[in-house]
């Protein structure tokens, strides 16, 4: 996967932390960052899915049946 460079400031503490993180795991803070980082967004894809399985319930949003969606599109 391609990296793309990010400039990103840190609260003191945060930084101490992240560098004491990183030393005790023996790993680059950018690692750590980055498993933080993929934790925290299969965290909030959970919170979002539940939200939409929510909406559908209270009939907030339709499903439609993948047949009836390929038909109207002309997929068969």
């Amino acid at each position: 996967m391609a990296v793309v460079k990010k400039l990103i400031s840190f609260d003191e503490g945060v930084a101490r932390e992240l560098e004491r993180v990183s030393k005790a795991m023996g790993t680059t803070q950018k690692d750590v960052i980055e498993r933080a980082l993929d934790f925290y967004f299969d965290h909030t894809d959970a919170i979002m899915a539940e939200k939409i399985s929510n909406e559908i319930r209270e009939g907030k949003v339709k499903v439609h049946d993948a047949d009836e969606v390929f038909k109207a599109l002309g997929i068969e």
